[in-house]
């Protein structure tokens, strides 16, 4: 009995040896997948990473540029309101100069009548 019962103590041995054996087996294998699953998550992850940042230094150069922008077409009201104030003031002194012109020429064709009288008649004209 004593050789029929290590006989069956190997035999429970050799079984559990095999089923501890494909235990490690599989655990093996599934660390490995669960390794290849994570590493194949970093590599998306750090490739989101990087396009997102790629974004935000875009997004930044575009702020940027959409300031520039905006600096330029304020400089650029600034300007077209002084031309502006500049036209209406030019306006108004063309206006004065047309005026003006208006009076001497009135005057220099009220002072050729009056020569052109004074020449006919050899009078002065009455004022």
């Amino acid at each position: 009995m004593d050789e029929a019962l290590k006989n069956r103590i190997v035999i429970i041995l050799a079984i559990l040896s095999v089923v501890f054996f494909f235990g490690t087996l599989s655990s093996c294998s599934s660390a490995i997948r669960q390794k290849t699953a994570r590493d194949k998550e970093m590599a998306a992850r750090l490739a989101l990473e990087e396009k997102t940042s790629k974004y935000v230094q875009e997004k930044s150069a575009l702020e940027e540029k959409a300031k520039a922008k905006e600096n330029q077409i304020q400089e650029l009201k600034v300007a077209l309101e002084a031309a502006k104030k500049a036209l209406v003031q030019d306006q108004l002194v063309n206006k004065s100069l047309k005026e003006e012109l208006e009076k001497v020429t009135k005057l220099k064709e009220t002072l050729e009548e009056e020569l052109r009288q004074v020449l006919i008649n050899g009078k002065k004209p009455k004022k």
